[in-house]
């Protein structure tokens, strides 16, 4: 396995998917849709956040369309570090909702989380996000494209992700 050091002048990107259980504005949504807003707010203001893709609905990039499948969603964030990211991620409310995306989301049976690095500044697009998950999937963790195994500083996950 890859152990994956961030280089000087970069800044790490994630990208995480799912099949949503409905459109943002049904009642299966509704529990999601109804913290997404607090959720995102919490990640604005943490130490660490540089970037996130927003639509213009409320629900973050819940009504982007990314895919022709319309519950396909993506949340695409920018932070300095995998440390910034790992806090957030794995702390509080976001670690809360995490822990119920069972009743949101139907289970993926290929990697549905990736990150990479990315230059200080870039804003990555969608498509490239899902360029950088097809190569997680083709390839396992490489510098381009990895999980949270490839980085040995980091180890809420472990502890904390669902099985």
């Amino acid at each position: 396995m890859a152990h994956i050091t961030q280089p000087q002048g970069t800044h790490l990107a994630q990208l995480n998917v799912g099949k949503a259980r409905g459109s943002y504005d049904t009642a299966v949504m509704q529990g999601f849709t109804s913290m997404i807003e607090t959720v995102n707010g919490i990640a604005k203001a943490s130490p660490g956040f540089v970037w996130m893709l927003e639509g213009d609905a409320g629900v973050g990039a819940m009504d982007i369309q990314t895919t022709p499948d319309p519950l396909f969603l993506v949340n695409l964030s920018v932070w300095d570090s995998a440390a910034s990211l790992e806090d957030f991620v794995w702390n509080g409310l976001h670690e809360r909702m995490y822990q119920q995306k069972a009743k949101w989301f139907e289970a993926m049976a290929e990697a549905h989380f990736v990150m990479w690095f990315v230059p200080i500044g870039h804003r990555p697009t969608p498509a490239e996000a899902l360029a950088r998950l097809d190569q997680l999937c083709a390839h396992g963790s490489t510098q381009e494209a990895f999980g949270w195994e490839a980085l040995p500083h980091v180890e809420a996950w472990r502890n904390k992700r669902c099985g």
